[in-house]
């Protein structure tokens, strides 16, 4: 599994062969702020993350298993 939480999105974003407009729908997400997730100019919320998670039908824990925390 990806560690990077922009790369693991995309890349259950793409398994699953939604479009950025179609998991944005879902997740009610902007589609503006999806592309700045993926591409890591700005890091979901945890409310974002679960949203994201429950769009892709994935445990949340599978987009952030391995990141580590800013101290």
């Amino acid at each position: 599994m990806k560690k990077d939480l922009a790369a693991q999105l995309t890349f259950l974003r793409e398994e699953r062969n939604l479009t950025l407009d179609e998991l944005a729908l879902k997740a009610r997400v902007g589609v503006a702020r999806l592309q700045a997730y993926e591409s890591g100019e700005e890091v979901p919320s945890l409310q974002t993350i679960l949203k994201l998670s429950n769009a892709l039908e994935v445990p949340s824990s599978n987009l952030t298993d391995g990141l580590t925390t800013a101290k």
